[in-house]
Parts: C-alpha cells; sequence; structure tokens
C-alpha cells in the first residue's frame, strides 16, 4: 500500500502533509509533518499540484485559502474539529451586532467562513504577538476561550472571550499534572495554549506544537511531561533520541486526529477524492485575515 501511495503521489504531482497528531503510520507516509498552518504555507511554495492534507477539515480549508491554484484533498470527509464546530458565521455576525464595534482575533482552528468575518487571525504560537499588534484597545477572540484567557494574561488589552473550546484539551486538569509529576518528578510540564488557565499557570513552559518541537530539541532536561494531543509523542521522541516524552493524561486523544487511515489515502488519491475547495467569496476576505497574521512574522 505504501508503494501504491508514492507512486500515486509522484503521478499526480502530489504533496502528502500530516499534522503532527495523525497516527505515527500516517506521519511516516507524509512528505511533510508539522501543525496546520506551518504546513499549508510550506505546501503552497511547493510546484505541487495537488495537496493532500492529512488532518481535519478546517486545516484542508486553510490550505485551499493558500493554494488556490491547487486541488487539495482531505483523505476523510468526516474529519471535523470539534473547536472549529463551537462558531458559525451566523453566530459571530450575531455577536458583532451585540458589541460595540471592535477587531476581531479568530484562532485558526475554525472555518474559513469564520476567517473570512475576521479582522486579522493567529496561532496558538503568535497569539500574544498579534493582539498586541492591534491599535484598539479592546477585541473579541474566537473561538477558543482558553487560548484568550492565557493571552489575556499577557496583554493589558479587554478580551471578549467565544465560549470554545478544545475538548480534548479541556478536559487536562490540575489533577492529572499533579499526578503525572508525582510520577515523574524530574520532568519538565509543557503546555499547549489550548489548555485551561489554571492548566497552563503550572506548565514549565506553554508552547503550540511546533513550540514544543523546538523547546525539547533544545532543552538540556531529558524528560518532559506534554501536555496535548498524544499524538505529538511520535515526533518528539523520534527527533529526540535519548529524551523521554510522558502524556499529561493518557485520555488526550482526538478522534478526529485518528480516522485517516494509509487505506483513506489510497482510495483519495486513487479517486482524487475527498476535495475541499473554499469559494471566492468568502476564500479572499479569508485569505486577506491569514495574509495580516502572516505579514507580522516577516
Amino acid at each position: 500500500m505504501q508503494t501504491k501511495i508514492r507512486k500515486l503521489l509522484k503521478e499526480n504531482n502530489a504533496v502528502l502533509l500530516a499534522h503532527n497528531y495523525e497516527p505515527p503510520e500516517i506521519q511516516a507516509l507524509a512528505d511533510m509533518c508539522g501543525d496546520s498552518l506551518e504546513l499549508s504555507i510550506r505546501a503552497a511554495d511547493t510546484d505541487a499540484d495537488v495537496i493532500v492534507f492529512c488532518g481535519v477539515h478546517f486545516m484542508a480549508e486553510t490550505a485551499s485559502i493558500l493554494s488556490p491554484q491547487k486541488t487539495v484533498l482531505l483523505p476523510r470527509a468526516d474529519a471535523g474539529c470539534p473547536m472549529a464546530d463551537m462558531i458559525t458565521p451566523m453566530a459571530l455576525k450575531a455577536r458583532l451586532a451585540a458589541i460595540p464595534a471592535m477587531p476581531v482575533v479568530t484562532y485558526v482552528n475554525s472555518s474559513a467562513a469564520v476567517k473570512a468575518l475576521s479582522t486579522i487571525c493567529c496561532t496558538s504560537a503568535n497569539a500574544i504577538e498579534v493582539v498586541q499588534s492591534l491599535t484598539e484597545d479592546e477585541l473579541l477572540m474566537t473561538p477558543d476561550r482558553n487560548l484568550a484567557q492565557n493571552t489575556a494574561r499577557h496583554t493589558d488589552k479587554t478580551i471578549h472571550l467565544w465560549d470554545g473550546c478544545c475538548p480534548i484539551h479541556d478536559r487536562l486538569s490540575v489533577a492529572d499534572v499533579e499526578a503525572a509529576r508525582k510520577a515523574h518528578p524530574e520532568a519538565l510540564f509543557i503546555a499547549h495554549p489550548e489548555c485551561r488557565p489554571e492548566v497552563v499557570a503550572l506548565a514549565d513552559a506553554a508552547l503550540s506544537t511546533s513550540g514544543m518541537m523546538r523547546f525539547a530539541a533544545e532543552s538540556e532536561a531529558s524528560e518532559f511531561i506534554v501536555g496535548t494531543e498524544v499524538g505529538l509523542l511520535h515526533p518528539l521522541a523520534q527527533k529526540n533520541p535519548g529524551k523521554t516524552f510522558y502524556p499529561a493524561s493518557e485520555t488526550m486523544i482526538c478522534p478526529d486526529m485518528k480516522k485517516i487511515t494509509p487505506r483513506d489515502i489510497l482510495t483519495c488519491l486513487e479517486n482524487m477524492s475527498g476535495q475541499v475547495r473554499v469559494p471566492e467569496e468568502i476564500r479572499i476576505p479569508a485569505l486577506a485575515a491569514v495574509e495580516r497574521m502572516i505579514a507580522l512574522s516577516r
């Protein structure tokens, strides 16, 4: 099956992307692994005609936003994101009509249609920088309340919350962290900013998945408790031989990130099925919000 997939990727001039949370066998097949926005940016810079995105729906949409000339395929149409589903364009419009005029900072873990209504996007790595870049003192941050609260700790701006979250990160508790630290007293605890503020407050570092990868590589520590989806433990261990990584909780498993199988990828490439394409009337304003964020990094 692996041979067939590589052959079809070559024949279709396709690049295979896998998010850090995908199962090890999917990451092993991929041309590129990383976090969602990083992968979309890197894929846009390739000469590939086709992007096969092993992740969830909003990630494939982001790839389509950045690469409208490429065909973007999602091997499983039912691979979604509960947090992205916690906000709709209609609900966002209603909220904006009910509050004073203010910018909207939207986490990339959201639909293209919600991005299109936003002032600027952010990632878990640059949320503080994005908020600080705004001239306004008051803003609405969607859809992750935990990321918004963790960002608010680092700014004097007033941040209005949207009541959404990642159920996987939100379920990690202080008790879980304390138990992990008791079991591994020498380990550093690294937490994702999608975790609850009281959990992030316990962390030695609060980092995105790509930030965790860099932190582990650069740290002199040899043991780490990882407060994010357990899929990240695979690339962490691969890139850091001699270091040990423990899940903050064995329950931090995202079912949507585990849906895609090698068979799904093969079927997708054989039939060129699962195309995700963002309509231009949504793509153009969504692109503006994403590009405003990317411009900050540049």
